[in-house]
Parts: C-alpha cells; structure tokens; sequence
C-alpha cells in the first residue's frame, strides 16, 4: 500500500509517495500540511532530499518505482544519466536516445517525469541554453540549477 509524506522544502511543499517496492511520486505544491510522522518506507528518500536541499547530497540511492510507459520509463532513465551540475539540451537528450524526429515526444515524456529532483528533468535545456519547459516553474528550475551550481554548460551526450 503507498504511503505519503509531505516535507517542507525552499521551493514549496514536496510530496513524496511510495510503498515497499520504491518511491512513485515526488512532486511539489504550494501549500499542505506538513507531516507529523514520515511512514518507514519513506524515511530514506525524506532524508535524502533533505540532504539534497542541505547542499550535503549530489546523488540519490533510494529504491525509484516510477509508473509510466515504456518509453517515458526509458527517458526518465536518460535523465538520471546527467550529472549533478550539468545541463544537456533536449536535442542531445533525443540525439542519445537514438531518434532525433522524437525530440517532442522525449519533452513531454521530460514533463510527465513523477520524480521531481530525484529524475533530473530540471538539468535538460533548451538548445539555446534557456530555460524552457519545466512543469515545477521556470523559477524553480532556476533555483535547483543555481542551487547545482553547474559549471559549465555542455553537451554531455
């Protein structure tokens, strides 16, 4: 059975839900009630993006069980190849995942990505190098990218 908990992060209240087999959501919303008590199987994943929020964590190790297609499940997968501090474009994205004529597709699937942060969908930019198309707020992709403190921004595909 899932369980949710709800935790106060600099970009709004983060929901996290999730059961045994890992976590499914992880999203975030203006306002809520904070969770008194963080049911067991999602203690790891609410101390990690603590840590994370901390400056203390780069990288997640928490069981992922997101729901999705196929194919939104192999780009979600694309994403968590981009490390902390790096941006790609959404061109070397679909270039990567071998159909560049998928570049619409691979963007909505970006969009649909359930695990906030975790899934790193706020690191894939515009060819350009602009912020475009993230369903948090541009002004919080902003934020998690300045929080990353990238140091270049290049292809790494």
């Amino acid at each position: 059975m899932e369980q949710t908990a709800y935790i106060e992060s600099p970009l709004g209240i983060t929901t996290i839900i999730g059961d045994e087999e890992g976590v499914s959501v992880i999203s975030v919303t203006k306002e809520g009630e904070l969770s008194t008590e963080i049911p067991e199987v999602l203690q790891e994943a609410v101390q990690q993006l603590q840590e994370y929020f901390e400056g203390k964590r780069t990288d997640f190790t928490f069981k992922l069980n997101p729901k999705g297609t196929e194919f939104q499940q192999k780009v979600w997968k694309s994403l968590l190849e981009i490390p902390y501090g790096k941006t790609v474009s959404y061109m070397d994205q679909t270039k990567k995942l071998g159909d560049i004529k998928a570049i619409r597709a691979v963007a909505s699937a970006n969009g649909k990505n359930p695990l906030w942060i975790v899934v790193p969908c706020h690191r894939v930019i515009g060819t350009n190098g602009s912020l475009t198309g993230y369903a948090g707020g541009i002004w919080r992709k902003k934020w998690l990218l300045e929080h990353e403190n990238p140091t270049q921004q290049q292809s790494l595909f």
